[in-house]
């Protein structure tokens, strides 16, 4: 013999549970169903996953933070050293190094050009 079914519930109910002969859902909310805390659940499972992004965020940012320092402090230092160099040793120093790497120092010197040229046609 055929079962009786609600055509508004697929067979075995709400949440794959069945709902006996008569079929009538349950109400998901209803006092006395687990499932009402549901959005309070995910509400608080997403409120801990914000501070957990929150925390990794921070400390990226404080590391992030720390390796700026250090190449500024670098680079300051590089400039000290270039403000007491002699020109003629630095022009010395540079053809030496574009002797020992012409590739490179060709796709540098590329570069430099076409960063001045951008600066340069971004004045008109």
């Amino acid at each position: 013999m055929p079962e009786n079914r609600s055509f508004d519930q697929p067979a075995g109910g709400v949440g794959g549970s069945s709902t006996g002969s008569t079929g009538s859902p349950s109400a998901i909310g209803a006092p006395g169903n687990p499932a009402g805390g549901a959005g309070t659940g995910a509400a608080a499972a997403l409120s801990q996953t914000a501070q957990e992004y929150g925390k990794k965020v921070s400390e990226v940012a404080s590391q992030a933070k720390d390796y700026v320092s250090d190449k500024v402090s670098i680079v300051g230092d590089k400039i000290k050293d270039l403000q007491n160099a002699d020109l003629g040793e630095l022009a010395n120093n540079a053809k030496d190094y574009t002797r020992k790497n012409p590739g490179q120092a060709l796709l540098i010197s590329a570069g430099v050009g076409l960063l001045l040229g951008l600066i340069v046609r971004g004045r008109r």
